[in-house]
């Protein structure tokens, strides 16, 4: 590589945390990774509802996949107080990091900034930034006309997303723009598609910085179907749903590894069966790659092949 690239990772949830994690060693490249909070669920929710604030549970997840060192203080950012009666009282149940961001908020007056200011302590290699720091509610409409409130709510609905969306007019960050207008490569996932990639995609702003972007913009695709999201869809349907949503997409990371037959059978009693290519012929290009690993008969994707792959990316760009 002649130059240093800037690589823009989207989405949220822990494939974007793995993608961090996985790249963050790659010589000659920027990370910029722009972070969903539209998250309402568990520890994220009860301070989000308490404190007006936006989520911080993927920006958190993020920071500690980007911390240069596995330091105390990047483990203390996931340590999660015991809730031993289920009960949510107090502070049982939260995430120290979570606790921590909402009192740098409210200290220094800005979410944006009190992710900042905690990136700099575990010494982040990259930037983060979040999507949009509005406090927002994300929704979908069912195939069957039914409209569900809440990230959390809505993969338990035992139906197809057709798409969706926000009520509130919502405004990305300007850091969130600046970072797509000067990337060279762009990733979307790996992860949910609908609660955690297109909750930044469907934001407006960052739609149309999508667009005029010059950069190759990749799309990581889950190697498993998510029950509640994604049931019974193959690669080209998840490209579908991006690109429905706004997503521009000029290629598509798809596994190539051969998963055991005894891992896709659990799998599949879960509700969850294996991604494949369906069409022989695409309007973007295809990359194959061996990405997982079935550590414990789980399949997950592999730090050491995603960085490979994305290094290849970049060397080519």
């Amino acid at each position: 590589m002649n130059s240093k690239k800037n690589v823009v990772v989207i989405g949220g949830g822990h494939g974007q945390s793995l993608i961090c994690r996985s790249i963050k060693n790659i010589p000659d490249i920027s990370i910029t990774a722009i972070v969903t909070v539209a998250d309402d669920g568990g520890s994220t929710g009860r301070l989000r509802r308490q404190f007006h604030i936006p989520a911080m549970g993927d920006i958190r997840n993020v920071m500690v996949s980007l911390a240069e060192s596995e330091s105390l203080m990047s483990s203390l950012m996931n340590y999660r107080f015991d809730d031993p009666d289920g009960e949510e009282k107090d502070i049982a149940g939260h995430n120290l990091g979570n606790l921590m961001l909402t009192a740098l908020t409210q200290q220094c007056g800005s979410f944006f900034e009190a992710v900042q200011r905690i990136g700099k302590v575990l010494n982040v290699k990259g930037q983060i930034i979040p999507a949009t720091t509005q406090v927002i509610s994300l929704y979908a409409i069912m195939e069957d006309g039914v409209i569900v409130k809440g990230e959390a709510n809505i993969p338990n609905r035992a139906n197809h997303i057709r798409q969706v969306f926000y009520e509130e007019d919502v405004s990305a960050t300007p850091e969130a723009i600046e970072a797509i207008k000067k990337a060279d490569l762009i990733i979307y996932g790996i992860g949910s598609v609908y609660t955690s990639i297109l909750p930044n995609i469907i934001i407006p702003d960052i739609q149309a910085a999508l667009d005029e972007t010059k950069a190759k913009r990749v799309y990581f695709c889950n190697a498993m179907t998510q029950p509640g999201e994604t049931d019974g869809y193959c690669v080209e349907d998840h490209v579908k749903a991006l690109k429905r949503h706004g997503a521009p997409v000029d290629a598509v990371m798809v596994s190539k590894d051969t998963i055991p037959a005894s891992i896709l059978k659990r799998y599949e009693q879960e509700g969850s069966t294996q991604v494949t290519l369906k069409e022989k012929e695409h309007a973007y290009e295809i990359i194959e790659e061996e990405l997982l690993s079935f550590e414990n008969d789980l399949i997950r994707h592999d730090a050491a092949k995603v960085e490979k792959a994305v290094q290849d990316i970049v060397e080519g760009l």
